[in-house]
């Protein structure tokens, strides 16, 4: 039982803290509300048990293989979410009439988000190689640790999402969006680049 209630807190950290993830769903909370937020979360929070399964599944034997791999996952994902980053600080700030014109970020955007996100896999790894790799039957505290970490990553990814949409009615005016937007887009920036510092 300590085994399960150790990956639920791993799962619980990394679901939480900030990364670029999280940060597009605080922005697509402000933009757009949390319901139209949720693609995202659920998107994102599917993708990222999909990447500890595959992580518990192949991943490790692939990169012992293949260490090249990793910096290649790196950069692919590192690109793709500086893409997201000049989308955010460059989308158009609507007001609430002319928001139904501008899309928030799809299901498959959140899966892709996830999916190609550094810190995801290296998360992913990391709780793989400490709670499946050395229990028995490992199938098992492998699909053990894929519903944690799916129902944590809905809690965590949608906690941020209504952060961002309490904070909706501060951002009322073009020019707080504006700068909410370029700030977050900073934030996802940043946490991408760190990746590679």
């Amino acid at each position: 039982m300590s085994i399960f209630l150790s990956m639920l807190v791993f799962a619980f950290i990394g679901a939480v803290s900030p990364g670029p993830v999280n940060i597009i769903a605080t922005g697509a909370g402000a933009n757009f509300g949390f319901r139209q937020a949720l693609p995202h979360v659920v998107g994102a929070s599917v993708s990222y048990s999909l990447v500890v399964l595959t992580t518990g599944l192949a991943l490790n034997a692939l990169l012992y293989w293949l260490p090249s791999l990793t910096e290649a996952l790196k950069y692919l994902g590192g690109a793709f979410l500086l893409y997201i980053a000049v989308k955010i600080a460059c989308s158009p700030v609507a007001t609430q009439a002319e928001q139904a014109l501008v899309k928030p970020p799809s299901l498959l955007q959140g899966a892709l988000a996830q999916g190609l996100n550094p810190k995801a896999w290296l998360v992913a790894m990391s709780g793989v190689s400490l709670f499946v790799s050395a229990q028995q039957p490992a199938w098992l505290y492998l699909l053990v640790f894929c519903s944690i970490s799916l129902i944590v990553c809905l809690a965590g990814v949608g906690t941020w999402a209504a952060i961002g949409s309490l904070i909706a009615r501060y951002l009322q005016s073009p020019m707080r969006m504006r700068v909410f937007n370029v700030l977050m887009a900073l934030l996802l920036a940043v946490s991408v680049l760190s990746l590679f510092v």
